[in-house]
């Protein structure tokens, strides 16, 4: 066997960026799609002359995608325009009580002393511990395998480690340096879909927050696909081969070795394989029995990060009082996020957020109108029904509604939910999640399921269910470690 011959299946962030990884190497690469465009979970779709990106919405920490970018000799900007936001988003605590969230530290600084005295020096102290587990965790950890505890023997590593509060939870770390709980709940928001409740939570996840306040919070005009876009044209500037509408029904093995790859409509020979698709749908419903290499409980008892009810709305006004990015915290996190991690229900009282492209973005709505796009963040694995979908929508906007002051529903000229029996039927997603694999210490680095399979020599694995974890700069990342460690083990002569 040469290596020469690879199959990635799937193209969502960790697909592309594997299958560009490999081919920039000299492997000959082939991405295997279900559906008929690329980008997994962040395909977008058009209706009634409105583009509506399908899951992904914000783009944070920019400096993973230019990374990517330049390790081709490209940048970001070969391939869409990121606009920094201003605010960088809006969190609606009640009614006519919104809180824009300033791009600017200085103007959040001030916005922290209002709310309590010494918010603003509280702020630098927390945002410099930070800053060392975003150096750290980011372009060090992260970028690590999983695959043995030699990984992290190093005497420099082991005090990182220790200093990232990994032992510590999110919950009472935050509360050493804010007390107040509007602070607490802005603080505590982007852990939100890590997939466990901040007491759970390590806190070396505050390296989120200096993503989001020092970092800042973009978007690519035009939409979050078009990063997808960039990102398909890279890969076929290297040579990859795409093959859309060909989901996979079988991986054939062999003596331990997976030898081909059946669809429906034909079959695929592979040197290597890339499972990008869902860890637990190759697992169990493409290899043989003998060849799965975790049990049905080792799967029964993972962490899953959140699913989510989601709904595409076309509306034929301009609105008000909305931001681009908007946090609905009108009513407790507590019993929500209990809903969805330790007594997995439907919410009695959900949180939600909603995005409008639109008013930054005239692109993606007809002239004169606004794309809404409303996500309520629900546990996984719950029955999902139109009435339940229906229900929501409607509990939904009575509040986004009232909060906002306007009329809403009488203008919506296109609607579409999207929630667990979609991310199934689309993504073969485990559970119907939408996240992956929450985020909680005993789902770490080595605690993950592998990136290489222990039964089949030649399958790897890439994505939300493995290293280094769920999010779209976590999956960029998952793919460029899979293809390092497949060259480790597949060299061959590559002229460059």
């Amino acid at each position: 066997m040469d290596g020469k011959e690879v199959i990635v299946i799937g193209s969502g962030f960790s697909g592309l960026a594997a299958a560009t990884s490999l081919a920039d190497l000299g492997y000959k690469v082939t991405v295997l799609e279900k559906n008929s465009t690329p980008g997994g979970r962040a395909r977008s779709f058009s209706a009634e002359g409105f583009t509506f990106d399908m899951g992904p919405s914000w783009y944070w920490m920019p400096d993973v995608f230019e990374t990517y970018f330049r390790k081709f000799g490209k940048s970001t900007a070969d391939y869409y325009d990121l606009k920094r936001l201003d605010p960088s988003y809006t969190v609606v605590f009640g009614d006519n009580d919104f809180v824009d969230v300033p791009a600017s530290l200085d103007a959040l600084k001030t916005l922290f002393e209002k709310w309590e005295p010494g918010g603003a020096s509280a702020l630098d102290k927390f945002l410099t511990q930070a800053a060392y587990k975003y150096e750290v965790g980011i372009n060090q950890l992260v970028y690590k395998p999983g695959r043995s505890l030699s990984e992290f023997m190093s005497l420099r590593l082991l005090l990182d480690v220790l200093r990232m509060d990994v032992f510590q939870s999110f919950h009472k770390h935050i509360r050493r340096y804010f007390s107040h709980p509007r602070i607490i709940k802005l603080m505590e928001f982007p852990i939100l879909f890590l997939g466990a409740l901040p007491e759970n939570t390590p806190a070396l996840y505050s390296l989120m927050n200096y993503a989001d306040i020092s970092l800042g919070t973009w978007y690519p005009m035009g939409g979050m696909h078009k990063i997808i876009e960039g990102m398909v044209q890279l890969a076929e500037e290297k040579g990859v081969t795409f093959k859309y509408n060909q989901g996979v029904q079988q991986i054939e093995v062999a003596q331990g070795v997976a030898t081909t790859i059946v669809t429906s409509s034909t079959a695929f020979e592979a040197d290597v394989i890339v499972a990008s698709a869902d860890y637990h749908h190759v697992e169990k419903q493409l290899l043989p029995p003998q060849y799965q290499s975790y049990s049905d409980t080792y799967w029964d008892t993972r962490v899953m990060a959140p699913s989510s009810l989601i709904f595409y709305l076309g509306i034929s006004k301009r609105l008000n009082n909305l931001r681009h990015h908007n946090l609905f915290f009108d009513e407790d996190f507590g019993p929500h996020a209990r809903e969805i991690y330790s007594n997995p229900q439907w919410p009695t009282k959900p949180l939600f957020y909603v995005s409008a492209p639109s008013v930054t973005d005239p692109s993606v709505a007809p002239d004169g109108c606004e794309n809404l796009f409303i996500l309520i963040p629900v546990a996984p694995g719950l029955q999902d029904t139109e009435e339940i979908r229906e229900k929501y929508y409607n509990l939904v906007m009575d509040r986004l509604e009232k909060l906002t002051n306007q009329e809403i529903r009488s203008s919506v000229v296109y609607k579409r939910s999207y929630a667990h029996n979609d991310f199934i039927h689309d993504y073969n997603a485990f559970k119907g999640n939408a996240y992956g694999l929450a985020n909680t210490l005993l789902q770490t680095a080595l605690l993950k399921p592998a990136l290489k399979s222990k039964k089949v020599k030649n399958l790897f694995y890439t994505g939300q269910l493995t290293v280094p974890g769920p999010g779209v700069p976590p999956s960029l990342i998952s793919g460029q470690v899979v293809a390092t460690e497949i060259a480790k083990e597949y060299r061959f002569p590559v002229t460059v």
